[in-house]
């Protein structure tokens, strides 16, 4: 089954595709451009490289929230158009989930962050085992970086911290992490579409599937212009 999978729910830009457990072709950038700039075009030179039409995929993929709220609007504009001309089942993926497929076979307890601001997380715990692959202990969700902290001191196993959120709260993690804890490498603490991919494999084993008409992002809490609105 060959899946297409993207994820602009952050910085990173990412589309990749897959053929059951094989990763055909993944194109990533982390760059200041806007994802409607890159995104389409992305996909275009990925299949371009693979000699493949769009047309030969199975299944569209999406990192689906949360995450920067223009992002998620790209992405699922983009899924769903595609959906809709295709006719292809769409596997929506957690975001968080996304991230953490990236430390599959890891032994630490696993913990995503992705900067919201304020003081402020979206992050989730996860853990892999051979068993089960990645489970989910908290389920994504926003949080100040001091209970999430709090939360992974309280399992007390050892920890990996991923995801943008490590830099601009890198010395709250250092200071009151109190267990055993690393931040993953630099090819594993973003958002990648082929991690999307597998996660998305798994979900659609288990029956998550929809169609362009029926999912939206999950932002997980308002935007700050409705926020500040009281809307």
């Amino acid at each position: 089954m060959k899946i297409l999978a993207f994820d602009s729910s952050g910085m990173v830009a990412s589309v990749a595709l897959t053929e059951d457990d094989i990763l055909l072709g993944e194109y990533t950038t982390n760059h200041k451009k806007t994802h409607s700039q890159t995104l389409l075009p992305m996909l275009d030179e990925l299949m371009k490289m693979l000699s493949m039409d769009v047309k030969d995929v199975d299944v569209l993929a999406l990192a689906n929230g949360p995450g920067s709220f223009t992002g998620l609007r790209i992405g699922a504009a983009t899924v769903k158009g595609l959906s809709l001309a295709l006719d292809k089942p769409v596997v929506t993926v957690p975001t968080l989930l996304g991230l953490a497929y990236n430390m599959w076979g890891s032994d630490h307890v696993i913990c995503p962050l992705m900067d919201a601001r304020r003081n402020q997380v979206y992050t989730g715990i996860y853990r892999y085992t051979d068993e089960e692959g990645i489970t989910t202990v908290l389920d994504q969700t926003p949080l100040d970086i001091a209970d999430i902290i709090d939360r992974v001191n309280k399992i007390g196993e050892p920890v990996v911290y991923l995801g943008d959120g490590t830099v601009p709260y890198a010395e709250q993690i250092k200071e009151k992490t109190k267990v055993g804890y690393t931040f993953a490498p630099a090819h594993m603490n973003r958002q990648s579409a082929g991690t999307v991919a597998v996660a998305a494999y798994e979900l659609y084993k288990q029956g998550h599937v929809s169609n362009g008409d029926d999912f939206a992002p999950d932002y997980l809490r308002k935007s700050q212009a409705e926020r500040e609105s009281g809307r």
